[in-house]
């Protein structure tokens, strides 16, 4: 057996594993880094990237049949298009790959030494590595950051295999089914569902609560619910999943009791996920668990003394950029600088049709945190160049203070508004004002201006609507 030591050990090479490494190699600390998939993780290899490479090929594909089968006011003329399933996933892969093949050049630049295999951890000091060919790796550290992130909910009763699928192996077809039921209205359910609909298949959503995107408010979901029934989307509300029947169509109960079958060609269950607390020896450690995830403080120190946890181990929001900003924020402790992990806010996108982008407090949130707000919203049809994108459905909205204006939420609906969360987390992170927002001269035309007026009409100011 290969022993070796190290002053930084990160298990896991998804966004927080691989960025807190580089950051630690920038800072001239010694660092390995274990993985035994590819580099990037989930969100690079089956999941963000992915993902959102799927939903633009159905977005283009679904425009052409569109304007294959109507007039276009654009003066556009399309033949009926078709589309290789084969070249869009070698298209999506092509992505991915470039993607991670970046990361291992960084790491390596960087000074991190990469160990491909299955971690086992032995103590708090101790990690055993399995390598594919068989060969042992027994690595000592003076500081261990888990960064194991997460894996999809399973339904006891429905196991993924066959035709039940993970977003997984939704995000790698062979062929589209015919018929596909969503189990889960959430965020990955609903974009998987959408694209899969755009490329061509019936789709069946099936969701336990009365509406989708339960975390979302209503008035954000609404042109969302609009552009689904527009698709031809099916939805089921309120109801619940109760397995397959010996024909493979999903058995699913109302809430008034009643029972029905859904015939499907493949079932995607997407209904959360959980952290990855399983299979790497974490049990050995015996640290304080917040539920199903590793309880952290603001600094991401578990309770054992140079045990750190980022990214989904650590719990919600199990966003990529969080795990990237914490991977950041351990690494610079170790080195011996003062930060702390408090950001004021943290954006959340939804890739749906139109997006949603959530940055801070809602008007409900604020209301519930006891705070006197005010919140204003600038529809997108009177933004011209929503109109020129041809997507005038949707909002933004800001929520601020009511005594001193300082702005504590943000919230959009509509095509392209993931692009204005960086403006919406920059504005509450730096403290702003309606003021400052209202008064910063917003380029013409761009969505952007969404944003000003929202403020402006915050104000009683506003000049467009």
């Amino acid at each position: 057996m290969n022993q070796q030591s190290t002053t930084l050990l990160v298990i896991g090479g998804g966004p927080g594993g691989y960025v807190a490494a580089i950051r630690a190699g920038q800072l001239g600390i010694p660092t390995v880094l274990v993985e035994a998939q590819a580099l990037g993780g989930t969100c690079l290899n089956i999941g963000c990237i992915p993902s959102k490479a799927l939903i633009h090929a159905a977005d283009e594909f679904e425009k052409a049949r569109h304007w294959s089968s109507n007039q276009s006011p654009l003066g556009i003329s399309v033949q009926s298009p078709e589309i290789d399933l084969q070249q869009t996933v070698r298209w999506k892969d092509g992505i991915v790959s470039r993607l991670t093949t970046g990361v291992g050049s960084l790491l390596k630049k960087n000074g991190v030494q990469v160990i491909r295999g299955w971690a086992n951890v032995l103590d708090g000091k101790t990690v055993q590595v399995q390598m594919p060919q068989g060969e042992t790796v027994r690595v000592q550290c003076e500081h261990l950051l888990l960064a194991s992130g997460s894996t999809p909910v399973e339904l006891p009763f429905m196991p993924f295999g066959g035709s039940v699928v993970s977003s997984t192996q939704a995000l790698a077809p062979s062929a589209l089914p015919r018929r596909l039921v969503v189990v889960g209205a959430g965020y990955i359910g609903l974009e998987l569902g959408v694209a899969y609909r755009k490329l061509g298949s019936e789709v069946t959503v099936v969701e336990a609560t009365d509406r989708v995107l339960p975390s979302y408010d209503d008035e954000l979901t609404r042109p969302v619910m609009a552009s689904l029934k527009r698709l031809g989307v099916v939805l089921h509300l309120g109801c619940s999943v109760q397995g397959l029947d010996a024909q493979g169509a999903v058995r699913v109960r109302s809430a008034n009791a009643d029972e029905f079958a859904l015939p499907a060609d493949q079932v995607l269950v997407a209904v959360g996920r959980r952290p990855r607390t399983e299979g790497f020896g974490l049990e050995s450690l015996h640290l304080d668990m917040a539920a199903r995830a590793v309880r952290i403080d603001d600094q991401c120190r578990t309770s054992m003394r140079n045990v750190w946890a980022i990214g989904d181990l650590a719990g919600e929001p199990m966003l990529a950029h969080r795990a990237m900003a914490q991977g950041e924020t351990v690494a610079e402790l170790i080195a011996g600088h003062k930060r702390r992990f408090a950001p004021a806010a943290i954006p959340a996108v939804c890739f749906t049709d139109p997006e949603i982008v959530v940055v801070g407090q809602s008007p409900h949130e604020a209301q519930q945190a006891g705070h006197d707000c005010i919140s204003a919203m600038f529809p997108l049809a009177a933004n011209g160049r929503a109109m020129t994108l041809e997507s005038t459905d949707g909002f933004v909205r800001v929520v601020a203070r009511r005594d001193n204006h300082l702005i504590v939420g943000w919230q959009a609906v509509g095509r392209a508004v993931s692009e204005l969360c960086t403006a919406f987390g920059q504005s509450i992170e730096m403290g702003a004002r309606l003021e400052d927002v209202a008064g910063t001269i917003h380029a013409h035309p761009t969505l952007g201006e969404a944003v000003q007026e929202a403020a402006l009409r915050a104000l009683g100011q506003a000049l467009h609507v």
